[in-house]
């Protein structure tokens, strides 16, 4: 197990994660605007809250909101909150998520959703920190700060006008990009293990080792649902396991179909000691390419000279085994 915070619920080790960290600890010390970029399922929130805890408004409130699950007409109502008599039905004035985190901490997941009127009003808050209440001709101040989210190439999004440019100049003033799992090298097994634990003490079971072809899946498979889908596949195993190890015969299936030839692992027990050999070998081949991007972050002439092979060669196996070296790449 890694030495990293256990109050943050960080889990991990490899070089690309502790990087990641690192950088972390130091957006954390600086009271400022911070965009986390980062696959679905990859830890977004997470970091978000461990910047928040990490810093000074640690002991003031976090306060997140999903921008994709909230109707375009109830953006503002939801962030700025509302005057009596604003809208129909408003009986009763109401402060937003703003106010309600007052001194603390915003974190606006998925911020590339929000609607233009939504974040010409978001840009004007974060110009002078002040806002206001749907209905409400007063102006309010707030000490609030703003850690966003996005899943999504904002970059892109700016340059075909579907995001604003200095909405988002103001949202980077420091950024944060979480890894995907695929570029963490080991740490799925580490994680593995970890919510096997969790699950043991959640249904007072024993806690149960993992099958050594299981270990292979876990270092083999892309994780396009990164860490999301590992824990809810291993809670899965755990609770369906009959024997002393968990043991994954077949893949949950999956939308991409890239990387399909990692999507399947058949049973050990099916296959005959040479398809049962180079099926582990192919997993390990997998894994230790993976570990090499990790630690090069995503050089190839770096991770050719680690690996003690010539770099045309070791471009060969990236293909062969679907892997992008870009993926691995630090902002």
């Amino acid at each position: 197990m890694s030495n990293l915070p256990a109050a943050n619920g960080f889990i991990g080790q490899s070089t690309t994660f502790r990087g990641m960290l690192a950088i972390l600890a130091r957006i954390a010390r600086y009271d400022t605007t911070v965009l986390i970029s980062g696959e679905t399922g990859s830890g977004k929130e997470m970091a978000a809250r461990a910047i928040h805890y990490q810093g000074r408004r640690r002991d003031r409130p976090f306060i997140p909101v999903n921008c994709g699950a909230l109707p375009d007409h109830l953006v503002e109502n939801e962030l700025f909150g509302h005057a009596r008599g604003a809208y129909t039905d408003a009986r009763e004035s109401q402060i937003g998520l703003i106010a309600q985190a007052e001194g603390g901490t915003l974190f606006l997941d998925e911020v590339d959703a929000l609607t233009p009127k939504a974040q010409v009003s978001l840009l004007r808050f974060l110009q002078d920190g002040q806002y206001r209440r749907l209905g409400s001709s007063h102006t309010e101040k707030a000490d609030v700060r703003i850690v966003a989210a996005c899943n999504s190439d904002l970059v892109q999004r700016v340059s075909q006008d579907e995001f604003r440019a200095d909405l988002y100049y103001r949202l980077t003033a420091m950024d944060l990009h979480v890894p995907p799992l695929r570029a963490r090298a080991d740490d799925a097994v580490l994680l593995a293990r970890h919510f096997i634990a969790e699950a043991a003490r959640q249904y007072h079971l024993p806690v149960q080792e993992l099958h050594p072809d299981t270990v292979h899946w876990l270092l083999a498979y892309p994780w396009p649902g990164n860490v999301r889908e590992l824990q809810n596949r291993i809670q899965r195993e755990f609770l369906l396991c009959d024997g002393p190890a968990i043991l994954v015969c077949a893949l949950a299936p999956d939308g991409d179909r890239r990387r399909q030839s990692d999507r399947r692992m058949a049973n050990p027990a099916a296959l005959n000691f040479n398809e049962a050999k180079q099926q582990v070998l192919v997993a390990f081949e997998r894994s230790q390419l993976l570990r090499l991007m990790s630690e090069s972050a995503g050089n190839v002439s770096s991770a050719a000279r680690l690996a003690g092979k010539e770099r045309r060669a070791l471009g060969k196996l990236l293909k062969k085994h679907g892997i992008e070296p870009e993926e691995f790449r630090r902002n």
